[in-house]
Parts: structure tokens; C-alpha cells; sequence
């Protein structure tokens, strides 16, 4: 009987993967520097840019980040789950723009289609090339029976695949699509022809996000008709984990930031964190950190280890880390006062983020249904 790992299987490996990602995430990409990027121009009629540091991302590509959990095999550094996860709470801490976790969902979804063409896929991403899914439909929905996306006789795809994150920064798109026989996953070029991508206008400053358009596109099958649904189904604990483990590390910094300001704002002859108004909810902030890290990492190891418990333990995980995601956000606007609701504090580049971040694959109230429903069947 498979069990999991003391620790969560986090070892060496991982805590120096760790460690090394906080350092450059120090080094390279402060708070300042992310809001001079991503924030610059305060006006709501902006012009909707793609903000993002490229030169920074190729450091990271020779760093091998996007190839952490990518098969040996295939080119990769063949780390577990729990890895990526650690980098992922330490890009949602700086609030860094980029396509690593579109990177990682890529990477588990093709590892599960275990075909010639997803070898080759996986071995273009440990390469350095960059990729998201492309798998919700119009609805929201992103259950592969639900695409928009249908596939022709000839091979190419025609429809549209919605709320595709962080498109502008990548170079190729995995879609879902159906076909006589079921669902597949197929492998599009940016620069296809017959694509079509629309940016979306969003609150989260840090991300982009596009409406992918097909009209009879190229494309290469991954996973054959009938094939997509369980690679996606099997792939869904893994990007609940990293979408966890980034409002986990997002929550971190709104805990930090506002836990420093109230300590050196004074109110009424005390600092604001005199008062148990203000210190009882941040205590509870911080328990629900603690609280939704504690269930990322237990179900990043049930992923890596005891594969048949990852989707009750991911689901758990992104319910809580979604929950937390709400309330250190508005408790971090609120104890900031008039000034929190500044553009000039920072504090908003993280709230918008968490704000995208527990709606991204089903909010707090979405993943209890599907946990009632896994323990007390669904409802007549």
C-alpha cells in the first residue's frame, strides 16, 4: 500500500530549488520593480498591454525552472510535483509575470497523454518553448466534454477556447477539441494560421488572458479522440496544487506587507497593531495561510505518492487556499486604510491577483460540491 513521504516528500532537492527561486525572486523582482512594470500608467482607458519582463524570463529558462517536472526522458529534471509547487508559492510571494505555471499545467496535462507527439511537446518545454492550455469553453467551464473547440476531418480545429491564461506570452497553445470519437488534445502554434487570439481586458495586472479563435487551424494531435478527458482528468489535482500555491504565496506577501504597516502606523498614540481590531484578524489570516499551504503540499505528495487520494486532497487544498485568498486580500486592503485603496499602494497588484487566482479551475464554493458529492454522492 502506497504512502506518503514524511515532509511531503520536500527534500534536498526541492528545499535548494526553493530556497535558490526565493533569492532571485529577491534579487530581481521587487515590489517596486513589479509595479513600475505592470502599473506604470494608472489611467482606466490604458491600452491593453502584455507587461512583462522577457529578458528576466530567459534567465529563468536557463535557471530550468519550466523544466523541473518535465520526465527525465524527455529532456526534463524529473522532479515531483512538489517542486513545482515551491516555485509556484514563491512566483505568487513576488507576484511575478510570466508563463511558468500556463508552463506547468502544460507539463502535467501531456505527461498524462503519454504518446510520440506529447514526448516530443514535453521535450520543447524542457527546450525552453513556452505553452498554456487552452481548454475552457465560453460557460467558464473547463470539463473536456464542455469545449468549443471541434476538430475537422482534415486534422485542423475550428471554434474557440476562452479565459486562455497568459496567451500573449506564449508560443504554443494545448486545446481541447472533439472529435467523432470524443475529446483529444492538440498542440497549436501562436503563429498559426487561421488563429485568431483577443485579449481579454482583466483586474489582475500581473496576468494576461485571451479568447482563442480557430478557423480550420493546423494543429498536432497529443492525445487521441476519446483520450483528452482522462489526460485532463488526471492532470486537474496537479494545477489545483499550483494555483494553490500561488494564492498561498500572494497571501504571504499581504500578510508581511500588512503585518510591517501596522506595526509603524499610529492611531490614537498607538501603532494600528495595538489594537485586537486590527492584531485578532491578521492571527487569522495567518492561520489560514498556514492552513491552506499545510493541504497544498499534503496533496502535491498524495499526487506524487498515493495517486487515488490527489483529487479529494487538491480540491481541499484550492477550497481553502481560494477561502484565505478572500480574506487576507480584503483584510489587507481594509488595515491599510484610505491609502490601501490607492493606486500607489502595492497592495493592489496582490489583491487583483487573488482575486483571479480562487475563481482560476472553481472557487471555495465549487470544489466543497464536488468534495460533498465525493463523499455523499450526488444529489437527485
Amino acid at each position: 500500500m502506497a504512502v506518503e513521504p514524511k515532509n511531503f516528500g520536500f527534500g534536498e532537492d526541492e528545499t535548494m530549488l526553493r530556497d535558490s527561486a526565493r533569492k532571485f525572486m529577491s534579487d530581481h523582482c521587487s515590489t517596486d520593480k513589479l509595479h513600475s512594470l505592470v502599473a506604470s500608467d494608472y489611467q482606466i482607458d490604458r491600452d491593453n498591454l502584455c507587461l512583462w519582463d522577457q529578458g528576466l524570463w530567459q534567465q529563468i529558462v536557463e535557471l530550468g525552472w519550466p523544466a523541473v517536472c518535465v520526465p527525465e526522458a524527455n529532456g526534463g529534471i524529473g522532479m515531483p510535483l512538489v517542486a513545482a509547487v515551491a516555485l509556484a508559492e514563491e512566483i505568487g510571494k513576488a507576484g511575478f509575470p510570466s508563463p511558468l505555471l500556463g508552463i506547468f499545467n502544460s507539463t502535467f496535462v501531456l505527461r498524462a497523454c503519454d504518446s510520440a507527439a506529447a514526448h516530443q511537446a514535453l521535450a520543447s518545454i524542457a527546450g525552453g518553448k513556452t505553452m498554456t492550455l487552452a481548454i475552457t469553453n465560453a460557460a467558464g467551464s473547463w470539463h473536456s466534454d464542455h469545449t468549443d473547440v471541434e476538430v475537422n476531418k482534415d486534422g485542423s480545429l475550428t471554434g474557440g477556447a476562452y479565459f486562455v491564461q497568459d496567451a500573449r506570452k506564449c508560443e504554443q497553445f494545448l486545446v481541447s477539441a472533439r472529435g467523432d470519437k470524443g475529446v483529444g488534445l492538440y498542440l497549436v502554434d501562436a503563429s498559426a494560421s487561421g488563429l485568431t487570439l483577443i485579449p481579454d481586458s482583466i483586474v489582475d495586472l500581473t496576468r494576461d488572458q485571451a479568447h482563442l479563435s480557430f478557423s480550420d487551424v493546423a494543429a498536432v494531435e497529443v492525445a487521441s479522440p476519446g483520450k483528452g478527458s482522462n489526460a485532463i482528468a488526471n492532470a486537474i489535482p496537479a494545477i489545483l496544487c499550483i494555483v494553490s500555491a500561488d494564492m498561498v504565496g500572494a497571501g504571504e506577501w499581504l500578510l508581511q506587507t500588512t503585518v510591517e504597516y501596522a506595526k509603524t502606523r499610529i492611531q490614537f498614540d498607538h501603532p494600528l497593531g495595538f489594537f485586537q481590531a486590527v492584531k485578532h484578524p491578521l492571527v487569522n489570516v495567518m492561520l489560514q495561510i498556514d492552513n491552506a499551504k499545510s493541504l497544498t503540499y499534503h496533496a502535491a505528495s498524495a499526487f506524487d505518492h498515493v495517486p487515488e487520494n490527489a483529487e479529494r486532497s487538491a480540491r481541499m487544498a484550492k477550497s481553502e487556499a481560494s477561502d484565505m485568498a478572500v480574506f487576507s486580500s480584503s483584510r489587507a486592503v481594509q488595515f491599510h486604510g484610505g491609502i490601501g485603496f490607492t493606486w500607489e499602494c502595492y497592495v493592489h497588484l496582490f489583491f487583483k491577483r487573488q482575486m483571479h487566482n480562487q475563481v482560476m479551475y472553481g472557487d471555495a464554493k465549487y470544489q466543497r460540491a464536488h468534495l460533498a458529492n465525493s463523499i455523499m454522492g450526488p444529489a437527485n
